[in-house]
Parts: structure tokens; C-alpha cells; sequence
């Protein structure tokens, strides 16, 4: 698939802190060392996040990560792009990721996404060899060149192609919409609004690593199979409302919280 094309490289070193326990539940966890967190961006806390600034992901992406394009407004953390010189691109974009690694759990944030084909709205996880580990990844991706679906897709050592469209009622880019995945050993089960749209099963197909959280607001001028012919017109937004990890066998972080009625 052309989104296999899509390697997210990571020029960073991060701190590895000791191994977090996970109460209440038996099964045996990657390593990790995030502990279970629901955070309503009433403020950035760079020491939970890091801000990708100064680089770009390589010749597939037209922008340029930006510090300038992250920023809280109203307890909203919102990522946007942009037609301005940065680096090496006329775009400027923006990126957050998580600075802990976290393992089998439920991750949910709610998010408005940003409109324009050729723009990729992100919320997923990541772990690559610039953390000296294998590319696992789980993704939530809508593509601004058809915002009524949301993409699914997990890389496990580096091999995608498990890609998965699932409805978005109404549209991702014109209100928040909840989007939840629970990974476990032996499962991953994918949610849009409460609602349970798809269930990955295959050992083969499911990461076994821990991972960063990362949201992303990207673009570019050459995947266009993939998503869409890039057309820019003005600035534009991801917004992002809450994120939360709930550890396997942990309490649920928020009421509305898909890990409140899951066994």
C-alpha cells in the first residue's frame, strides 16, 4: 500500500524511565513506562509532551514541523498548517508526541480534524529504530480528501497494509468525534464515537511493543493515490479536546470513557 511509503522518522533521544507496574491485571506487558493519564490540554505540559520542531519526515512530506504551530486556545490543543517558509518547505505543520512509552491499555482522544486533500489528520502510536526498537505503530488517519471515513491500520516491525476505512457520521472535519482503540496481547479493537467499527485478531498483525502517543496535522504533494491531490487554500486546524490511557486493569479515566464498559 502507498501508505507503507509513510516512514516517521524521529530525531530525537528521550529519557527511559523505570518500568511503571500495572495493577489488577495479570497479562504480560511490553515496556512500558507511561502510566495510565487523561489530560483536557488546559495547558501544553512539555514535560509529558515534546513538540516536533526543525525537521520533516522525508521527501513524501511538503512541511515542515514547527514549534509555532502548536498551541492551547480555550483548552483545545491545536496543530495547523500553514503556507509559510520553514526549513526546507514553503509549509509548516505541526506534531506533539508523548515523551513515555505506554503499552496494552485503551487510548481515546476527541478530535476535530483539518480540512484539504492532500492533509493527514493523526492520532496514533509509534515506536521506531530511532528508539532503537522496530517500527510498531497503531493509527487513527483521516484523510482530508474524504473526511466522512477515518483510516485504521497497525505496522508491526516495520509491515502495514492492514488498512481499514471506517464512517465518520457527519464528518471528522465539522465537529469532535471520539476515536478509541483498545490493544491487547491478543486483540486490537478499533472505536469511533463509543461505537466498535472494527477488530484486529491475527497475532501477526498486532505490535507487541510500546509506544509513543503522537497527534499530527501533515501534508504532501507526492502520496496522492493515497491522499488526494494536494490543494491548499488557507491555513488549517486539527483540534484535539482530550487524550486519555487507561492501562489494562485500571479504573477508567473519564465517565464517557470506552474503558468504563469494556471487560
Amino acid at each position: 500500500m502507498i501508505s507503507d511509503c509513510y516512514t516517521r522518522l524521529r530525531h530525537l533521544t528521550l529519557v527511559t524511565l523505570p518500568l511503571a507496574g500495572l495493577a489488577g491485571t495479570a497479562v504480560a506487558q511490553p515496556s512500558a513506562n507511561g502510566a495510565s493519564f487523561m489530560d483536557d490540554f488546559d495547558g501544553l505540559n512539555t514535560g509529558f509532551w515534546f513538540v516536533s520542531d526543525g525537521w520533516n519526515n522525508g521527501a513524501h512530506q511538503n512541511c515542515t514541523w514547527s514549534k509555532k504551530q502548536v498551541k492551547i486556545n480555550n483548552g483545545i490543543l491545536e496543530l495547523t498548517f500553514e503556507h509559510r517558509k520553514e526549513g526546507e518547505r514553503n509549509f509548516a505543520c505541526g506534531e506533539i508526541q508523548s515523551r513515555k512509552r505506554f503499552g496494552y491499555g485503551t487510548y481515546e482522544a476527541r478530535i476535530k480534524t483539518a480540512d484539504g486533500s492532500g492533509l493527514n489528520s493523526a492520532f496514533f502510536t509509534y515506536i521506531g529504530p530511532a528508539d532503537k526498537k522496530p517500527h510498531d505503530e497503531i493509527d487513527f488517519e483521516v484523510l482530508g480528501k474524504n473526511p466522512a471515513k477515518v483510516q485504521v491500520n497497525q505496522y508491526v516491525s516495520a509491515k502495514g497494509g492492514n488498512e481499514y476505512l471506517a464512517d465518520v457520521p457527519g464528518g471528522a472535519n465539522q465537529g469532535f468525534n471520539d476515536y478509541a482503540f483498545i490493544w491487547e496481547k491478543d486483540r486490537i479493537r478499533y472505536f469511533v464515537n463509543g461505537e466498535l467499527v472494527h477488530e484486529v485478531t491475527d497475532p501477526a498483525k498486532i505490535p507487541s511493543n510500546a509506544q509513543k502517543i503522537f497527534f499530527s496535522l501533515w501534508g504532501t504533494d507526492t502520496l496522492s493515490d493515497w491522499m488526494g491531490t494536494f490543494s491548499y487554500t488557507e491555513p488549517t486546524t486539527l483540534q484535539v479536546d482530550r487524550v486519555a490511557f487507561t492501562a489494562l486493569g485500571e479504573e477508567c479515566q473519564f465517565a464517557e470513557s470506552v474503558a468504563c464498559r469494556m471487560d
